[in-house]
């Protein structure tokens, strides 16, 4: 649904000299906001590289700080979608939200104004 958002907003932008819809600069924003601290990207990539859940205690492991400052990143990167939560039992298990970030840099390129790169 996403990337069906992403292609009309594109066709969009390449048919004429107008902004970006207000709608898709709020969701957009609200993406590069939640990636505008060190921490957020460390956790971000961590998880994308790890491919599998993970909890709050190995993300804290990783990126060597607090419990409660990561359950704070997490809860910010999981409001904008970039990760997704997994309640089992008392535990939650934390893991990269695919579909998101593969929208990401058509999303940079879309507000950039480029092209929407070519996925193979």
């Amino acid at each position: 649904m996403l990337a069906h958002l992403l292609f009309i907003v594109y066709r969009r932008l390449t048919m004429n000299d107008v902004p970006l819809d207000r709608g898709a600069a709020v969701e957009y924003a609200s993406w590069f906001k939640a990636l505008a601290d060190a921490t957020r990207v460390q956790i971000v990539t961590l998880l994308a590289r790890a491919q599998r859940p993970m909890t709050v205690g190995e993300v804290v492991d990783a990126v060597e700080v607090g419990q409660s400052t990561v359950s704070t990143h997490l809860k910010v990167l999981a409001e904008v979608g970039f990760v997704l939560v997994e309640r089992r039992g008392t535990a939650s298990w934390y893991r990269i939200n695919q579909e998101c970030v593969e929208c990401f840099p058509t999303a940079a390129d879309v507000v950039m104004g480029r092209p929407v790169p070519v996925t193979p």
